[in-house]
């Protein structure tokens, strides 16, 4: 994974709440066998009409977001199965922060080990930062989210900001004990 530091730029926001990760990517796309390519099936049934044409009243389909990194949207986001393609759909489609009231407790682990940091604070400032049309900054070091001449900030567990930073996925992290495990293993061997 990339080393996480700071991300800056427009959010898109989607002003949903309980988004499952059935809408986040719909079952009939999960055919993939790698974690790239599911971007364009990102929202599907919510982006695209039965014909596969664009729909114009979609927050995606605004072309003013087609470079945002930032997602802000409502509370229990990435409910449902625990279909890890939500978080590479996201991924893929350029999406590395999202911020909400609340996550599923699931699809908040998998964005973790996909390199994407969820933010969760409180709901009166998820409706303020859904109304900002300024750039937001999120800084993981310093754990704020600025807009607007404002700071939020945020918390997270040291764990996972340790593993964001460095860009570590769950084997990185399991080869930083090579020494113990080879240690380990010497001594257990039959």
């Amino acid at each position: 994974m990339e080393k996480f530091r700071k991300i800056s730029s427009i959010a898109i926001p989607l002003d949903r709440a309980n988004v499952d990760t059935d809408q986040i990517v719909p079952k009939q796309f999960l055919k993939l066998v790698q974690r790239t390519g599911f971007g364009k099936f990102l929202f599907y049934d919510w982006r695209f009409d039965q014909g596969g044409e664009q729909k114009p009243d979609f927050v995606l389909n605004d072309q003013k977001y087609s470079n945002s990194h930032i997602l802000i949207t409502g509370e229990n986001f990435g409910s449902g199965s625990s279909r890890e393609h939500a978080a590479w759909a996201l991924k893929d489609y350029g999406i590395d922060v999202i911020i909400a009231s609340s996550f599923a407790d699931i699809f908040y682990n998998n964005c973790f080990k996909n390199g994407i940091l969820p933010i969760s604070i409180p709901r009166t400032m998820v409706d303020e930062l859904m109304q900002t049309k300024s750039t937001i900054e999120v800084d993981l070091e310093y754990q704020t989210i600025k807009y607007d001449n404002k700071i939020i900030p945020f918390t997270i567990d040291k764990g996972r900001k340790k593993t964001l930073l460095e860009g570590l996925d769950d084997i990185a992290v399991t080869l930083q004990h090579q020494d113990k495990i080879t240690l380990y293993e010497k001594s257990h061997t039959l």
